[in-house]
């Protein structure tokens, strides 16, 4: 047997082309030119997925059980798992001469799927019926994300969760697990040091360099992995996998003290974050530093920041209010906004040829800035409205979170755990 070393090793290198959504799902495609079959475990086996972007062991199946598998050119089959693939070595399968019918091959499988996850803080059993008596299946890993196609009672009315695995129809006790609330987008803006914070005191958006030099490390301790934007929509179109604590961590207008202080921390920890860049304010030589102002990045800022920062647009000239201290975006026509949009992705091409995702300017949106950011070409749009988003979610109304300078790291715990938000309407304006 090969060490888990070796083999992860393999896999990653194997998938290192395979990180496209659209790759994951050729894979899987069952056209007549893929050639799948059950065939049973021959020992206890650990298996393997792409989780977010690393190939890591995700659980285990157990000796005799049946898997439906596709052939592959390496030393491994194969497998549906959640949302992507699963592998599992060769030599710990074989073609099955047990005239075995399976009772869950059909029918419950076939059910669309409700748009739920479950999640896993520990390693769980998965069951091959709603009982915690029956034989196992297998086993998942902590800190996964699983799509769940069912649920059922059992006759002490416990919900049981039902998963596929490699064709195969699992349960899950809600005991063993926690449905999923959704992944949080955490919004940043402005940044300053306590002591030089003269003029911002009062609002609310404006965040001291300590306190998210506290969050990030909060995060990192904690287990939590930031995912871009990309595979965030990947994801809410049940498309890849991703582990069980992530975050997206964003931030809105383009601001020179995000480069002074938030970039650093970033980069130190190697996480990654999407800049929301206000594109008709990027300067075009760096300003000296003044906390007493409202300064933007410099063409130079910018891509600096970009080993750590996917650069999307936050509009070009639609940030501002109008004379009712509106969102201007709210009284614009459609043409006016897709016009804006698509000035805005020119300007920024220079960083991004793929200015895919939006920001509403102060949050505010209405049917126009949606069609408008779809007719633009758009995938994603982001709001203000406090909450988490999940699979099934309106994908250009997003929810996102604030974090504030005065929130200790225990209500930011609270906050982006896995538990539901409160129901909070609007986050503060910029």
């Amino acid at each position: 047997m090969r060490s888990q070393h070796k083999i992860a090793a393999m896999l990653l290198g194997i998938f290192m082309s395979l990180m496209a959504p659209a790759a994951l799902a050729n894979l899987l495609s069952e056209d007549g030119a893929v050639k799948s079959e059950y065939m049973e475990v021959q020992r206890d086996s650990e298996v393997y997925s792409l989780i977010g972007e690393h190939v890591i062991p995700v659980g285990e199946v157990k000796r005799g059980q049946l898997l439906k598998v596709f052939p592959a050119d390496a030393e491994y089959y194969e497998f549906k798992f959640g949302q992507g693939i699963g592998f599992i070595d060769k030599g710990d399968v074989k073609s099955s001469s047990k005239s075995r019918k399976l009772k869950d091959e059909l029918g419950e499988l076939k059910k669309p799927l409700t748009n739920q996850n479950l999640i896993t803080s520990r390693p769980i059993n998965v069951y091959i019926a709603a009982d915690n008596k029956s034989e196992i299946f297998g086993v998942l890993e902590e800190n996964l994300r699983y799509p769940i196609i069912g649920k059922l009672k059992d006759r002490l009315n416990n919900t049981w969760y039902e998963v596929n695995i490699g064709e195969r129809l699992g349960y899950v006790s809600e005991l063993d697990s926690e449905i999923d609330t959704g992944i949080p987008v955490l919004t940043y803006h402005h940044m300053l040091k306590n002591e030089e914070n003269k003029r911002f005191r009062n609002t609310s958006t404006t965040t001291s360099d300590a306190a998210f030099s506290n969050q990030m490390t909060y995060l990192k301790r904690a287990g939590y992995d930031t995912i871009s934007l990309y595979q965030l929509e990947a994801y809410l179109k049940n498309q890849i996998n991703l582990p069980g604590k992530v975050v997206v961590l964003t931030f809105d207008d383009g601001l020179k003290s995000v480069y002074r202080y938030a970039y650093p921390v970033l980069k130190n920890y190697g996480f990654r974050a999407t800049a929301f860049v206000i594109s008709s304010r990027i300067k075009r030589h760096p300003q000296k530093w003044n906390p007493d102002a409202l300064q933007f990045m410099s063409i130079s800022e910018l891509r600096e920041i970009q080993d750590v920062f996917d650069i999307q647009t936050h509009t070009h000239f639609l940030h501002r209010f109008d004379n009712k201290r509106r969102p201007v975006l709210l009284s614009r026509s459609l043409h006016n906004i897709e016009f804006d949009l698509e000035r805005s992705r020119r300007a920024l091409s220079q960083f991004n040829p793929h200015i895919l995702y939006l920001a509403y300017p102060f949050g505010g949106y209405n049917q126009n800035g949606i069609q408008a950011a779809k007719d633009a070409g758009l995938h994603m749009a982001l709001t203000t409205v406090q909450g988490k988003v999940k699979p099934g979610d309106n994908l250009f109304t997003l929810k996102r979170l604030y974090i504030l300078r005065t929130d200790s790291i225990p209500t930011m715990a609270e906050r982006i755990a896995n538990k539901p938000s409160a129901p909070v309407t609007q986050s503060p304006i910029e």
